[in-house]
């Protein structure tokens, strides 16, 4: 079991803080805050408590090298203006000028150190980077699950150097994963979508042994739908996968999970927004269609499915929402998801890039129980892999 923020006095310690500040940048600015605002209420908690607040994060892939657009300087200042208060900035983490900006804080005071990626010493996780970052501070706290998957220096090597604790970023993210697959209210269903089975073939595997009911959506469904001997006319599908497809199926039935697919389909012989669409039975599909979203008969299935289960796993979209009208499928399951959840009726837990930018399509992000933004991080928990940093707090 992990340590959280409760669990120490913070008041003058020099709290190294491992956040994600791996943000989308345009001409030198923050385009979306999201992290940012994750990560406020530890940051917020500690400087507030009295601990001197050093922030590690990595940048983009600079591979070891100081690279000027992956600086970590303007999201500093985009940091101050989420948290309402100075954010110092130190031009290396670790070295003098790291050790000198340490030097001066006072109690309260937040620092972002430079974008630990400049040296090739934290992917390596290596002992010597984390013992020089460990000098820097009295305490450890993690608040990046998103990083979570990766061991490096300053996820995993520098947590068995100093006390480590989770921040509230981390222990909300645990804590959702937890009620969804530890030990969460039945029946529970997983939504898991996206284009490709292949990407998903460990997270569907794991999940048969954990779930009532795995919805399959998206492309990967009409690999499925194709296996099962049904035509998806020009659909994206993996036909070579269809072997693997029905072992998945055997797998659910020995584990008396349901698989729910698709009963009908929207298709488009072109897929480009406003294009003309046919709804179809799944047995329906033209030798010249494309399946591009679920149809009517195939939501209110879903929604009805909703009304029983207790708990809810998403990861993935079930149709092309990013083009319309192929969002309507994804929107109103999400949205009754989302209206459940906000009832209280439903603990509704989601994750993974495609997800989030589909749950706030479709006005329903604010409205789940928790929503992760973790990418290869909250896959790799769905396909049942410990994560180091994560293994590393306990």
């Amino acid at each position: 079991m992990f340590k959280t923020l409760d669990d120490f006095d913070a008041k003058a310690k020099r709290v190294l803080v491992r956040v994600d500040l791996n943000v989308p940048m345009a001409d030198g600015k923050v385009t979306d805050e999201t992290r940012l605002v994750r990560i406020a209420p530890t940051l917020t908690e500690l400087a507030d408590k009295g601990a001197k607040v050093i922030a590690l994060s990595h940048f983009g892939r600079p591979k070891g090298k100081r690279v000027a657009d992956m600086s970590l300087a303007p999201v500093a200042e985009a940091l101050g203006r989420v948290l309402g208060r100075k954010v110092a900035f130190a031009s290396d983490c670790i070295g003098p000028e790291a050790e000198q900006a340490v030097a001066a804080m006072a109690e309260g005071d937040i620092l972002l150190l430079e974008n630990l990626r400049y040296h090739d010493a934290e992917e390596a996780n290596e002992e010597g980077f984390a013992t020089a970052l460990a000098a820097l501070g009295d305490v450890y706290v993690n608040d990046a699950f998103s990083a979570a998957h990766r061991a490096h220096a300053s996820t995993f090597a520098l947590a068995k150097l100093l006390p480590a604790y989770a921040g509230r970023n981390m222990q909300a993210e645990l804590e959702a994963l937890n009620a969804a697959l530890g030990t969460p209210k039945r029946p529970v269903m997983a939504v898991v979508g996206g284009a490709k089975v292949s990407s998903k073939l460990a997270v569907l595997g794991h999940l048969v042994d954990k779930v009532d009911y795995l919805v399959i959506g998206g492309g990967m469904a009409n690999t499925f739908l194709s296996a099962l001997g049904t035509d998806v006319g020009k659909s994206l599908c993996e036909p070579d996968l269809a072997p693997i497809a029905l072992e998945i199926l055997g797998k659910a039935d020995a584990a008396d999970c349901r698989v729910v697919l698709p009963s009908d389909v929207v298709t488009a012989k072109e897929f480009k927004a406003g294009a003309a669409t046919e709804t179809v039975p799944v047995g329906a599909v033209g030798p010249q269609a494309m399946i591009l979203d679920i149809g009517p008969d195939s939501v209110a299935a879903l929604t009805a499915l909703l009304g029983e289960v207790k708990t809810v796993l998403w990861n993935g979209p079930l149709g092309a929402f990013e083009i319309p009208p192929f969002d309507i499928g994804t929107s109103a399951v999400a949205q009754a998801a989302a209206e459940r959840a906000a009832a209280g009726a439903l603990t509704a837990v989601a994750g993974g890039g495609d997800t989030v930018a589909a749950l706030a399509h479709a006005g329903a992000v604010d409205r789940f129980t928790y929503v992760s933004t973790a990418g290869g991080a909250f896959l790799e928990w769905m396909e049942g892999k410990e994560l180091p940093g994560v293994a590393a707090l306990g």
